[in-house]
């Protein structure tokens, strides 16, 4: 054979699965570390409930043991658009196997509908005795079945059957990769596994889930005990140990999800482990029976998977072995494992053993990767959890000569200057071997730890679930604060499927997100409980008045996007006046003249839009106040960015030289201000239907204001410079309309409204400078644009500069969606929470945007809480019949055993039965002898 080459390793980034005594991969860890056996033993009332025959629960040789799945009946229908008929004849392998592939996504951080690539579906059940022992206790449905069976009867047979698992899962989550049920009893998960890398490594797909369900019935029962046989005597599994007699059953499911290293890396997944070789293989017929294990197979399967991961033995830490209990099964396989690593080593006792067998019995086509999560979580949490029940070792087996011994109690496995690696086997009755090695994940690239405001996004299908969700993460905060916001954010933002129920938190710190959920702060936490269709965005650009001294500095220490635009305006705004734009932003005193104010407020507004771009929020329409009308035309290509802030650089520059004045706002429709202004103030604004700004000179507005408090009406002075919007600007009309004709403008493409109309622009007033001139000195109708917007319903408004102000003039126009972006107490959090509201609404978000360069590792946290109801069908009571004896289940007379038994019983029973020929020809021998 020519020589291997190693292979590209592959990522184990998710873990799901329910186990017996765990809901989890997390607790089923716990389990193994605290020692837990999860096997029952059942009561006489359990196990009559089970329809036990009571004569064989009498039989002393009955062991009442197994291990058992809670609930298996139970099932989310809802949440996978399952009926409730077509859920009730359904196995509940296949239930279970789809509620704990989402869950296995949700923890990779997966969310199959987003994944820039297939995904494939390697599975494996066991036999459907829900079908056999449930629904087909009614003899008329089971006859009625066979009859149709390929012609009719498909809820039945595509719920029940084994060849419909992988693509019913495909089915139901969309997946477009390699879907493919395969089965080899005991080994068909792990084998599974070893063909998912294969379609992996051959871009076949691009991300991949593998593993197997085993849930057979009656759950609450036991077997007989057979000396010799597969089955344990005392209820117990026992691997390796002196005392072993057997086995114990159980059900389970257990998955993970897989991408090729290379792009788990890049694409910033947690990474629990990695495969660094898979290989599978069959005895032939080189053994004592087809149901016989056999020594050189699995060595070659172990040899083959070293050679492929490009590793010698001797670098292995620990192996999960097959594991059984059986007292010829451990030796062979360990005799199997020792032949495998002399190819490469001398070594003895370095190489830890263990199995979960011991933990939760033999969970037959779930087994091995049960055993692969195990391996890969002690890979993840440097220790290895202790095999149970191990005192004195098998006779047969030779440990001290071997690379081998059992780990009896949790053992701490460091890391060192070499990967910590680990092998994992897993055999079928039938003689296919798998056998996959593990390397410990490579370590992470690290990233800054100092806090910084993440967004925490949840959503479910109902509101229900939503508070159950919500609770969950806290209580999962509270007890892993360890957990990085930025990763657990990244999570639910990348990683989680979105629903139309949905909650969102804005928080420096995972406790801090604890806290906010749980106290339901409502100026922190926001709910929105029914997502309606993809609202229409409106850009609002504030006007003067709205700036404030340092404004967009948080906000550029925390987002690089805004950074870049708005030094991008101000090295514009150098090269056309030489002044430092950034610098004037920083002074009070400064920014209440015109030709900073002015310019600082483009400078911001397009930067904050380029920003709320590039996290996917698009404008469907716009609406400036005044200047901010300017940000609106950059952002609808009438004019480039370099001539607007010449444009509004100039229109400043104009203004400042003029003399001065001042605005007021007061509580009054547009007619009646007017008739204050008694011809000496002008209508500047007319910003709702009772709020109007009047502008003017300084004397005549402190008239006004006299006036108006005399009659008791509310009035403010607006932070400016001039009287913007009145008679006191038509000097610069002419100036202006000259520095607007050296422009090139151009007809919108995105859809504004006009400051000086109140309607939509039209392509004729866009590209006019007179428009523009005019633009300066009428009056601003945000009112009438408002409600010009507002004839299309479904509109949610946004703020895209400093303050709240035209969020509030919004508002006044009925029951309207508006929202500020960046206020002053808080820019970053202000921010977040308004992309939080708009996604909270339907609105798409680009979280990637959210993460520049690489985004922080995937974490664990909280599946999806299904809303479980029960759906079964109970079986019919059988008829009595006569109890068998023991002798009748072949616990005496040697007889030969039933079809379930396993490998290491079935070659037992052969060496025996061979044994017995033998002495049988050696009497017939002798008698013919002592014949004369």
């Amino acid at each position: 054979m020519s020589a291997i080459q190693p292979l590209e390793s592959i990522a184990i980034v998710g873990l799901g699965g329910r186990f017996p005594g765990a809901r989890n991969p997390a607790e089923l860890w716990r389990n193994l570390c605290a020692g837990v056996e999860s096997i029952r033993t059942f009561t006489d009332e359990e196990l009559l409930g089970s329809g036990i025959d009571p004569a064989l629960i009498a039989d002393p040789a009955y062991v009442r043991a197994r291990s058992v799945l809670d609930n298996p009946e139970m099932f989310d229908a809802g949440f996978f658009g399952v009926t409730p008929r077509d859920a009730e004849l359904t196995d509940p392998q296949h239930r279970v196997f789809l509620e704990c592939a989402w869950h296995a996504f949700e923890d990779a951080g997966l969310d199959p509908s987003r994944f820039r690539g297939s995904v494939g579906v390697f599975a494996g059940a066991s036999m459907p005795t829900y079908l056999l022992a449930n629904i087909g206790s009614d003899p008329e449905t089971l006859a009625r079945f066979v009859r149709e069976f390929q012609a009719d009867g498909y809820a039945l047979l595509t719920g029940n059957d084994k060849d419909y698992l992988a693509t019913k899962l495909s089915y139901k989550l969309d997946l477009r990769g390699p879907s493919i049920t395969l089965q080899t009893a005991c080994s068909t998960s792990l084998v599974a596994v070893c063909q998912a890398v294969s379609a992996l490594l051959t871009y076949q797909c691009d991300a991949a889930l593998a593993g197997a369900v085993s849930i057979t019935f009656p759950q609450a029962r036991g077997h007989l005990y057979q000396e010799g046989a597969i089955a344990s005597g005392d209820g117990h599994c026992r691997p390796f140990d002196a005392e072993a007699t057997g086995t114990v059953f159980g059900s389970g499911c257990a998955l993970v999800v897989l991408k090729r290293l290379s792009d788990a890396l890049e694409e910033g997944d947690r990474i629990y482990a990695v495969i660094k070789g898979a290989a599978i293989n069959n005895d032939g017929a080189g053994k004592v029976s087809y149901t016989a294990p056999g020594v050189d197979g699995q060595a070659e399967a172990i040899a083959l998977a070293h050679a492929l991961a490009g590793v010698t033995a001797d670098t292995i830490g620990y192996v999960e072995a097959h594991g059984t209990a059986t007292p010829l099964g451990d030796p062979i396989e360990v005799a199997a494992l020792t032949q495998a690593f002399r190819a490469t080593t001398e070594l003895n006792g370095f190489c830890k053993l263990g199995s979960v067998k011991s933990n939760l019995g033999h969970l037959e086509a779930a087994a091995g990767v049960t055993g692969l999560i195990k391996t890969a979580l002690a890979l993840h949490h440097g220790q290895i959890p202790p095999t149970l029940h191990f005192k004195t070792p098998n006779p047969r087996i030779d440990f001290a000569n071997s690379p081998f011994s059992v780990v009896t109690e949790l053992t701490p496995w460091p890391a060192g200057a070499a990967p910590r690696r680990a092998g994992v086997s897993s055999f079928g009755v039938g003689g296919t071997n798998a056998h996959v090695v593990l390397e410990e994940a490579p370590l992470p690239e690290t990233t800054s730890t100092a806090p910084s405001l993440q967004l925490f996004p949840l959503s479910a299908r109902n509101v229900a679930a939503l508070e159950t969700s919500a609770a969950q993460l806290a209580a999962h905060f509270r007890e892993h604060p360890e957990v990085s916001a930025a990763s657990a954010a990244a999570t639910l933002q990348l990683g989680r499927r979105a629903f139309d129920h949905r909650r969102i938190v804005a928080a420096t710190s995972t406790v801090e997100a604890a806290d906010l959920l749980e106290r339901r702060d409502t100026r922190r936490v926001f709910t929105q409980s029914e997502r309606s269709a993809r609202p229409a965005i409106v850009f609002m650009f504030p006007g003067q008045g709205a700036q404030y001294a340092g404004m967009g500095g948080e906000l550029s220490r925390a987002e690089p996007v805004f950074r870049e635009a708005l030094d991008q305006c101000a090295e514009i705004f150098r090269a056309h006046t030489g002044e430092d734009l950034a610098a004037a932003m920083r002074d009070a005193t400064r920014l209440t003249q015109t030709e900073f104010a002015q310019p600082a407020l483009f400078a911001v507004g397009y930067a904050l839009a380029q920003l709320w771009k590039s996290w996917g929020i698009q404008p469907a329409a716009m609406i400036g106040h005044s200047v901010g009308e300017y940000v609106a035309a950059v952002l609808a290509e009438v004019m480039t960015l370099e001539d607007a802030v010449r444009l509004v650089a100039g229109r400043a520059k104009i203004v400042q030289k003029l003399p001065p004045g001042g605005m007021l706002a007061v509580r009054l429709p547009e007619t009646e201000a007017a008739a204050l202004a008694n011809g000496r103030l002008s209508v500047a604004a007319a910003n709702g239907p009772k709020l109007t700004v009047v502008s003017g000179p300084e004397a005549a507005l402190a008239e006004a204001e006299r006036s108006l408090d005399d009659r008791g009406i509310a009035a403010r002075r607006l932070c400016t410079s001039h009287a913007f919007h009145s008679g006191m600007m038509e000097p610069a009309v002419a100036p202006f309309t000259a520095l607007v004709s050296a422009v090139r403008l151009q007809a919108p493409k995105i859809p504004f409204v006009s400051n000086v109309t109140g309607r939509w622009i039209t392509d004729s007033e866009a590209t006019d400078p007179h428009y523009w001139a005019a633009h300066l000195r009428q009056t601003v109708r945000f009112s009438a644009g408002i409600m010009e917007l507002l004839k299309e319903p479904g509109r949610t408004f946004l703020e895209v500069g400093p303050g709240n102000g035209l969020s509030q003039l919004a508002r006044q126009h009925g029951p309207v969606s508006a929202m500020a972006s960046l206020e002053e107490d808080g820019e970053h959090r202000s921010a977040l929470t308004a992309l939080g509201r708009l996604w909270l609404a339907g609105a798409p978000v680009d979280w990637t945007a959210l993460h520049p360069g690489r985004a922080p590792r995937r974490v664990s946290l909280p599946g999806y809480p299904f809303e479980r109801q029960r759906f079964w069908i109970e079986p019919r009571p059988a008829k009595k019949e006569a109890p068998a004896s023991a002798a009748q289940h072949g616990l005496n007379g040697g007889a030969m055993p039933g079809p379930a038994g396993s490998a290491e019983e079935l070659i037992l029973h052969q060496l025996q039965v061979m044994a017995h020929q033998l002495e049988t020809l050696r009497a017939g021998a002798g008698a013919l002898q002592s014949q004369p």
